[in-house]
Order: C-alpha cells, then sequence, then structure tokens
C-alpha cells in the first residue's frame, strides 16, 4: 500500500530540540499506525510522549484521523491530555472517547483539573463526567463550580494536607505516612486552628529537615497568605508572581480552609493572560490553529469592519484637503511616512501601557510621570526624525520649505503618538474595558488622522 500523504493527518513539524518528544520521525510513526489500525505500534509510539505533547498531536490534526487516532488508543488515554488540550478541541475530543475510558480519564484528574475541565464544556457533557466520579469528588467539583468563574474557587484544588498548629514534626510525618490519600503533589503543610481557619504553613523540606520534637509553628513561612475563593484568578497570578508563592490556601467568606492554589495554576493563568493580551492586540480575540475557516472569519470581521471605519475616517479629513494635494502633488507622496511613523510610535507606548497596566506597574499614581516620559519620548524622537525627513524632503523635492512641513508634521505626530498610546488604554480600563482589546485601532486612528491633518494643513498654509 502507497504511503499515505502526511498532511492528511500531521502537517510536518521540524523540532531540532532533544527535550521536545514530539519529533518528525514520531509523528511518521504515529501516522503509518493510525492509518493502518495497527494499535500496538501506536502504542509504542506514543508511550514515551507527555500528555502535554499528545495534546499538541490531537490539536494538530484533522477531526477525522484524530478521533481514529483516539479510537484506536482506547484505555491507553490519560486523563492529564484532557487537561493539557486546548479548550477549542476539548469538547470533540471528549465526544471521541468511549464512556469507559473517559471515565478512567476523569478520576484520574486532581478536583481543580476536572473543574477546568467541566466549565468549557455543555451541560450534558458536564453531567456526563459528573456522573462518572465518586460521591466525594463530585461534591468536590460541584461545590468548585459554585464559585463565580474566573475566581479563585474554581481555580484551587481542594486535595489539601492539614495540620493542627500545636503538632509538632514527628506528628505531622506520621499522619502523612498513614494516609492513603495524599495529593499527588504539595508543597505545604497548611497550619490550622480549632475552626479549621489556615493560620500559616510549614514547607515539606523543612518539615524533613527538623527534628522530629520541633513544633510546627516554630517553622512557618514569612510569605504566608491566603487568597479569599471570589478572588479574580488574574489577581491571585498577580500575587503568585509579585511575592513568589509557591502555594496558598484559599478560605472562604468566614475564612475556612476551603482548597489550595499552587504555583503551576497560577502560572497557567498568568499564560493565558499574556496570550489573551497578545491576540486581542491583534484583534484575533481567542484564536487558535485549530479553529475551522469559519470560526476565524466570524471573528476578524468585527475588527477588520472597525478597522475600516477608521480607516475612512482619515480618508474624509484627507478630502478636506483635495485643493491642496491636487496643488503640491509630492504631499501625497511624503503624507504615508507621517501616518506611519505615527502609528509604529503609538503601538509601541501603547504595548508598554497596556503591559504596565496588566502587571498594575502603571496605575492613577504615576500616570502622569509616564504620560509625560512618553510625550517627551515622542518630541525626542520627533526631533530626530524631523531633520532627517527634512533634509530627504528637501533633496528629493528640491522644496526647502516642504521638508520644514514634514518635520513639524513628524514632530506633532509622534508627540500625540506617544500621548495617545498611554491615553487610550488607561481610559478603557477606567471604562471597564480589557486595554488590551481595542486599543491599537483607536491609537491608529488618533495617528492617522492627526498625522494627515497636520501635515496637510501645514502645507496649505505654509506652501500655497
Amino acid at each position: 500500500m502507497a504511503e499515505p500523504d502526511q498532511t492528511e493527518i500531521l502537517p510536518e513539524r521540524a523540532i531540532e530540540d532533544d527535550v521536545y518528544a514530539l519529533r518528525d520521525e514520531t509523528i511518521r510513526e504515529i501516522r503509518a499506525a493510525v492509518e493502518t489500525d495497527d494499535r500496538d505500534a501506536l502504542v509504542a509510539a506514543m508511550e514515551p510522549l507527555h500528555p502535554a505533547d499528545i495534546a499538541d498531536l490531537l490539536e494538530q490534526m484533522e477531526p477525522g484521523p484524530r478521533d481514529r487516532l483516539i479510537a484506536l488508543y482506547g484505555s491507553e488515554f490519560d486523563g492529564e491530555i484532557l487537561s493539557e488540550l486546548d479548550e477549542s478541541i476539548r469538547e470533540s475530543v471528549i465526544a471521541a472517547l468511549s464512556p469507559e475510558v473517559l471515565t478512567d480519564a476523569v478520576r484520574s484528574l486532581e478536583s481543580d483539573d476536572v473543574v477546568d475541565l467541566l466549565e468549557d464544556l455543555d451541560e450534558a457533557q458536564q453531567d456526563a463526567i459528573l456522573e462518572v466520579l465518586e460521591r466525594p469528588d463530585r461534591v468536590a467539583v460541584e461545590r468548585a463550580l459554585s464559585f463565580p468563574e474566573g475566581s479563585a474557587g474554581r481555580l484551587m484544588q481542594r486535595e489539601v494536607v492539614t495540620a493542627p498548629e500545636h503538632w509538632n514534626v514527628g506528628e505531622a510525618i506520621d499522619f502523612m505516612r498513614a494516609r492513603l490519600d495524599l495529593p499527588e503533589q504539595f508543597y505545604h503543610i497548611v497550619l490550622v486552628d480549632p475552626r479549621h481557619r489556615p493560620v500559616g504553613h510549614v514547607t515539606l523540606g523543612k518539615v524533613m529537615s527538623s527534628d522530629r520534637v520541633t513544633r510546627l509553628a516554630d517553622l512557618q513561612e514569612d510569605s504566608f497568605r491566603t487568597i479569599p475563593a471570589s478572588q479574580d484568578e488574574e489577581d491571585v497570578a498577580y500575587a503568585f508572581n509579585q511575592y513568589h508563592l509557591i502555594s496558598a490556601p484559599v478560605v472562604d467568606e468566614d475564612g475556612r480552609l476551603v482548597g489550595v492554589i499552587t504555583i503551576d495554576d497560577a502560572m497557567i493563568v498568568l499564560s493565558d493572560e499574556n496570550e489573551e493580551d497578545l491576540l486581542l492586540l491583534a484583534g484575533v480575540g481567542d484564536e487558535s490553529i485549530a479553529d475551522r475557516t469559519s470560526q476565524i472569519v466570524r471573528q476578524r470581521f468585527p475588527w477588520l469592519l472597525a478597522n475600516l471605519g477608521t480607516a475612512i475616517l482619515a480618508s474624509l479629513v484627507i478630502a478636506q484637503f483635495e485643493a491642496t494635494l491636487q496643488a503640491i502633488v509630492a504631499l501625497a507622496v511624503l503624507m504615508p511616512i507621517v501616518a506611519s511613523m505615527g502609528g509604529n510610535a503609538g503601538t509601541q507606548s501603547m504595548t508598554v501601557a497596556v503591559r504596565a497596566l496588566a502587571t498594575r506597574d502603571l496605575t492613577g499614581a504615576n500616570a502622569i510621570r509616564v504620560i509625560r516620559r512618553e510625550v517627551m519620548a515622542g518630541l525626542l524622537n520627533g526631533v530626530a526624525f524631523a531633520v532627517i525627513m527634512g533634509i530627504v524632503g528637501y533633496i528629493w523635492f528640491g522644496t526647502p520649505m516642504l521638508g520644514v512641513v514634514l518635520g513639524l508634521a513628524m514632530i506633532i505626530n509622534l508627540v500625540v503618538a506617544g500621548l495617545a498610546g498611554v491615553l487610550v488604554p488607561l481610559v478603557m480600563e477606567r471604562c471597564g474595558v480589557d486595554p488590551a482589546l481595542a486599543s491599537g485601532t483607536f491609537v491608529t486612528t488618533v495617528t492617522d488622522v492627526v498625522g494627515f491633518f497636520a501635515f496637510l494643513g501645514l502645507a496649505g498654509v505654509m506652501l500655497l
């Protein structure tokens, strides 16, 4: 039988880093195994792969071949693969799993991973997964789902290792050795009072390196802080990053311990927020490589439509100077330079401002200083490029005043670009809108309109 076209199943992926297991030869082996329905070969090829690698593999595949792989892989399917999958295909992968495989896969997950899995599914699929969980796990997951979406209550895991604050190291070690349901990974023992309120935590390293008679209370970490279950997950990720936390207990409205958030979950939120801001700055929303063409069109069309509207606005400004353009044709040649420089300068300032807002570095307290800095940077860059473009305009067209007009317009637009690059994200945040969402459209509109108006207006006054 002729070797099937690899692009039908997976695109070629040239990976030269030995750390990454999903290499070309592995892809070819998996492709051949799926095409020939050779389960033993498929299992052998996928056995060395990390669940994250398998998730990448599934995300790259077309729906048909992906379903064939899932069916062939069968009971080997690990629940961790589901937690690593992109949300855009997770639902279709779950639908392709047999009930028995799905049951085993979900039962192997920590409670926080199950909650993350359920958040993006429809009600019927949520019910199907909840039914396969053991009662204590189902109650824990349902409790987590009762918290607002995007909150610490959704992010936390219910499995926590606790100890009374009066225990010593020996009692804690004996307790952990006797327990059969310890979390798969944990970093701290949380100390609680009689009302089950967390009062501190102790790292496992200190427990293992201390004498058995040492009181746990004497080994508490200074970094201890609790997180309300209703707190926004973005604030949680910020706290972990800002204060170098490894894990933090989550408390309810009465201050009682209900779960714990670990650094891996917090960093996933931070990574997702960074990715979301990057995509929003480009006007592509939450697109992924697995999306269908129709989905991409629907997501991109509104922003392209908005850009069309702003382009028409800039064109209306140009139309007001039609006579000036007819009189001096050189203006039409140089005009895009002013707008382009302003747009790039504005994007630079805006990107820095949006990132500073996300990391809490840009606040009301220092906004004036940041605005002043960006305006001054725009002024100095504007003067430098004004000299350069003034000379270019003079040499190119032999008209000294044309170079002066071009230079003055460059200064004005770069100053406005620096101002708009900070003010637009600040205003959008004050209005409750994600500053990454549409800042780019507004900033480029401002720089285009101001650039055209300044250049053509100055030309009409100084050259006619």
